[in-house]
Order: C-alpha cells, then sequence, then structure tokens
C-alpha cells in the first residue's frame, strides 16, 4: 500500500516539476518527493504489509 502511494506521490512531484505548479509555499516538488520517500521506506520497513506473527 505504501508502494502505491510513494508511486502517486512521485508522479504529482513530476507533474509538478514538469509544469511548474506550487499549491502554496507548503506543497513543492521538494516535499512530494520527500514523502514519497518517506512511502518507500515504510514499505520496505514492512509497515503495513497485513503479515502478523500471531494465529
Amino acid at each position: 500500500m505504501f508502494a502505491l502511494a510513494a508511486a502517486l506521490l512521485f508522479v504529482l512531484a513530476l507533474i509538478f516539476q514538469i509544469a511548474g505548479v506550487a499549491v502554496g509555499s507548503v506543497v513543492t516538488v521538494t516535499t512530494l518527493a520527500l514523502a514519497g520517500l518517506l512511502a518507500v521506506a515504510l514499505h520496505l520497513a514492512g509497515v503495513g504489509a497485513g503479515w502478523s506473527l500471531k494465529k
């Protein structure tokens, strides 16, 4: 799930970069890219994978 979120954030960052768009001073290409990297890190760490050791 985090991998899909990361892909979406990276696509938005790419579109914003190509179009030269920034939504305010908070949502920029850099913040979208960093949020995408955070989502990738969470995905690789196994957060939200749905696996459980409990039976």
